[in-house]
């Protein structure tokens, strides 16, 4: 199972990579095109695609490498324990609301179904709309994989650092 989530998690960066890149070429190309007065009509549109899914696939690889932003003003003074039982209320809390987007998520697409792009005939808006639940959907996995992991922390009496690492309680 963890070989899967790693794998997992490999192509999500690789895509989340690979839009970003083409997201970013592909507004400059636009860009530079129309100062030429040789305008890509389809740009907007597929930029809004990869905008879509890069989006989404890289706050579940923030959430996987602990990138979430974060204020720990309050919380760095408290027991590592209270620390760990703040973590998991934190990121139930995000698990309610990334189950509500995954319901939001499916029933958008199942909307979209019909709309088209303007620059890109019989390409459904759909596919960016998808972006949401199966983001949504791989943010809960991380979710739960880090609930799990923080409950068996405060169980064996240890703490994570903020690498992801596990640390002894003394």
């Amino acid at each position: 199972m963890k070989n899967i989530y790693e794998t997992i998690g490999k192509v999500e960066m690789f895509i989340a990579k690979f839009a970003l890149f083409a997201l970013s070429f592909l507004v400059f190309a636009a860009a530079a095109m129309r100062m030429a007065r040789y305008p890509i009509n389809w740009a907007n549109d597929v930029a809004t695609f990869l905008f879509g899914w890069c989006v989404f696939l890289g706050g579940d690889i923030a959430m996987r490498k602990n990138k979430l932003f974060r204020i720990v003003l309050i919380t760095a003074r408290l027991k590592p324990k209270t620390q760990l039982i703040i973590q998991i209320v934190n990121y139930s809390i995000i698990g309610l609301f990334l189950i509500g987007m995954i319901g939001y998520g499916v029933a958008s697409a199942i909307q979209t179904n019909l709309r088209t792009f303007q620059g890109i005939p019989g390409f459904s808006y759909t596919w960016v709309t998808l972006a949401v639940p199966v983001g949504c959907l791989s943010m809960l996995l991380t979710v739960i994989l880090k609930i799990r992991e923080y409950a068996r922390a405060i169980r064996e009496g240890s703490t994570i650092q903020d690498d992801g690492s596990v640390t002894e309680l003394i």
